[in-house]
Order: structure tokens, then sequence, then C-alpha cells
């Protein structure tokens, strides 16, 4: 059983808008904190955005302002909402625990292109 499901990637135009969902069978107030990650091919997987266990969300510097990370404690549904999307956020988004130590999923994959 994957630990990690992505979804709602895809196709978007410059300034648009999407929102990432990740099921996981881990528990999205665990103690480690759950984020958002991404990967362009060829670079390191690097963090995008971090939900503490109170609730609290940390951003890059290079998203800040832009997305949005949230959960949802009864479906267990890690969120993240992006906005004003660029071509330098295309990348292949994942969902892991905050220590980046649990199993990768497949991820979802976000292009922003005209």
């Amino acid at each position: 059983q994957e630990q990690f499901v992505e979804s709602g990637g895809g196709l978007v135009q410059p300034g648009g808008s999407l929102r990432l969902s990740c099921a996981t069978s881990e528990s999205v107030g665990t103690i480690y904190g759950m984020a958002w990650y991404r990967q362009v091919p060829g670079n390191q997987r690097e963090l995008v955005a971090h939900i503490d266990n109170s609730g609290v969300g940390r951003y890059s510097t290079s998203v800040k302002g832009r997305f949005t990370i949230s959960r949802d404690m009864f479906k267990n549904i890690l969120y993240l909402d992006m906005t004003s999307l660029k071509p330098d956020d295309t990348a292949v988004y994942y969902c892991n625990l905050g220590t980046a130590t649990a199993a990768w999923g497949r991820g979802t994959q976000v292009t922003v292109s005209a």
C-alpha cells in the first residue's frame, strides 16, 4: 500500500492556479509535520511548503505568498493551493513527512506553460 498518493497536477498557463491533494495513510497531524516537495529532472528534490502538527505553514522563498498548504484532519488529506503560477514552478510535486523519511509516492506533474 502506498503511503502517499498525490493528485491534481496538470498543464496550466502562467498566472493560473491549481490545487494539489495528497491522500496518505499517515496522520496529517503527525508530530513530524507534513510537507510538499518538488523535483525537476536533473535537480535535487526541494522543500516547497511545510505544515507542523499545530497547523502552522511555512514556505520556501520562491513560493511564499503564492502557495498555501493545508490539511483536512477528518479526511486525512494534505493540500497545496497554488496561485500565480510561473514556468519555474514546473516540476513533479510530492508529499511526505516533514522529515522526508517515508517512502515517496509517484508524485503529480505540474506544468506551467503558455
